[in-house]
């Protein structure tokens, strides 16, 4: 049974998290059965694209917010749910959108010496701030602990379900790679870096200037078992795209 759970969310209609709005390496864990989880992702993007390009509002100098709520329906089985803001200047604050996130994991008892799950993500945004209106992610996840050391990786696929690139099949699916690496020296405290890329399709390779890299040196703080706190500041390493974007995540978990 836990396999076919596994293998239904290949196919099942998953979105990525937005490029800017929810900047999150995943770890394999899901949440504790019966816990609730409210997270607000707060990024600025401080150097940015400062045009509109193919109808999609600049993003230099905005700030993005989102709020998610995830719960876990049991020990290996949870669902997220994000809303999406933007507020710039001369644009105001807006509703970008909203997704929805089921996402499982391989249990404990499998005894895989790395811990493993799979995320999907699906949900509607306003075509002003992107160009797929309707988008769907699917997220492989795989991460270990070694002592005090810590690692992840989520190769991401995108497509878009509306929008110009909808129904190219591989053509048009995205490929986005993202890890993580950190040092835990304390109980309190993690240090580390994100990567995160956007490479081109699973059908063709971008040209190294319209791919995008950018390095997030990052903290992660652990005050207390009910919350979590991640900061980083991203710069660009090579490509295209947004340069500089500070980021932050304030989390407190519940049990109702």
């Amino acid at each position: 049974m836990k396999l076919i759970l596994l293998a239904s969310l290949l196919f099942a209609a998953p979105i990525a998290a937005q490029a800017n709005y929810e900047i999150q390496i995943y770890p394999a864990e899901t949440a504790p059965k019966g816990a609730t989880l409210f997270e607000l992702h707060s990024n600025f993007t401080s150097t940015g694209r400062s045009k509109i390009e193919n109808g999609v509002l600049p993003t230099h100098q905005a700030f993005h917010e989102t709020l998610e709520i995830t719960h876990g329906f049991s020990e290996i089985f949870e669902v997220g749910f994000y809303v999406f803001a933007n507020a710039r200047a001369g644009d105001g604050f807006q509703v970008v959108g909203s997704h929805i996130r089921p996402r499982i994991r391989v249990p404990e008892e499998w005894k895989l010496p790395v811990g493993l799950s799979l995320s999907a993500e699906v949900g509607p945004t306003q075509r002003k701030f992107d160009e797929a209106e309707w988008g769907v992610e699917l997220r492989p996840i795989v991460d270990q602990t070694i002592g005090n050391f810590y690692w992840a990786f989520n190769p991401t696929i995108g497509w878009a379900l509306k929008g110009e690139a909808a129904g190219k099949g591989y053509r048009a699916m995205e490929f986005e790679p993202s890890g993580k690496v950190s040092w835990k020296p304390t109980e309190k405290a993690a240090f580390g870096f994100e990567y995160y890329a956007s490479t081109g399709t699973i059908g063709r390779m971008a040209p190294s200037h319209e791919q995008q890299h950018m390095l997030y040196p990052t903290i992660d703080l652990y005050l207390s078992e009910d919350w979590e706190f991640n900061a980083g500041f991203g710069f660009q390493l090579s490509g295209s795209g947004d340069k500089n974007i500070l980021k932050m995540i304030v989390g407190r978990r519940f049990t109702f």
